[in-house]
């Protein structure tokens, strides 16, 4: 199914509907290549339709999350980044403290993980909004 008719059958259930806006954010979050914060979303909504506000993204983004049709990452620079998921699912993300870059992970990698947290503290980890913070690949040869 897609993430328009999941997203269209998780409002109705919840007794929202479809309005151009979200549809518009939805339709810009598609076109983006990986992550991009509100503003950045907000700029290419504004493209398209100049009667779409920069609350009504956020608020979007927020309903997306809640419903797990986006993931939210926050790099460190205090600007969260928004990444639909759709055919990918959940994943780690993976965030470089040299260089910013954010690298999407199996979350099967972590799971392992997750069910020792489990076991010895009785914690559940949410483990499908993940950031693990370290050095990518390049940064990590450099010495960075």
């Amino acid at each position: 199914m897609a993430c328009e008719q999941v997203f269209v059958q998780q409002l109705r259930e919840r007794g929202f509907r479809l309005t151009p806006q979200r549809e518009i954010i939805l339709s810009v979050l598609h076109d983006v290549e990986g992550l991009a914060t509100a503003e950045e979303i907000y700029g290419r909504v504004q493209r398209i339709s100049t009667s779409v506000d920069i609350s009504t993204v956020y608020r979007t983004l927020d309903l997306l999350q809640e419903l797990d049709l986006v993931s939210c990452v926050d790099p460190g620079d205090d600007q969260r980044r928004y990444e639909l998921l759709g055919i990918h699912g959940p994943h780690l993300h993976l965030v470089c403290q040299a260089c910013g870059q954010v690298i999407g992970a199996d979350l099967q990698v972590a799971r392992i993980f997750g069910q020792r947290l489990q076991a010895e503290y009785g914690f559940v980890p949410a483990l499908d909004h993940l950031s693990v913070p370290g050095l990518c690949a390049a940064c990590a040869a450099s010495g960075d």
